[in-house]
């Protein structure tokens, strides 16, 4: 994967930790399995909008803060 996508893994990992939530805590609130929610902090996978619009909600922030952030990284 490219630089962007562990940005913006790192900046999902960030977020959920800042929040105090677990892997396994913010995969249930978006209804997707924790192994990916893994990959996605890793850089390993890069979500597809609807899923990224999942985690955006279920952390209380918007994909677009996301993905902003990611690129400022």
């Amino acid at each position: 994967m490219t630089s962007f996508e562990k940005a913006l893994g790192q900046v999902i990992a960030e977020e959920r930790k800042r929040q105090c939530l677990t892997q396994e805590a913010l995969a249930d609130a978006c209804g997707i399995h924790v192994t990916y929610i893994s990959q996605l902090e890793r850089g390993l996978k890069s979500p597809t909008v609807r899923v990224l619009r999942l985690i955006a909600k279920s952390l209380n922030t918007s994909a677009s803060t996301l993905l902003t952030r990611a690129e400022h990284d």
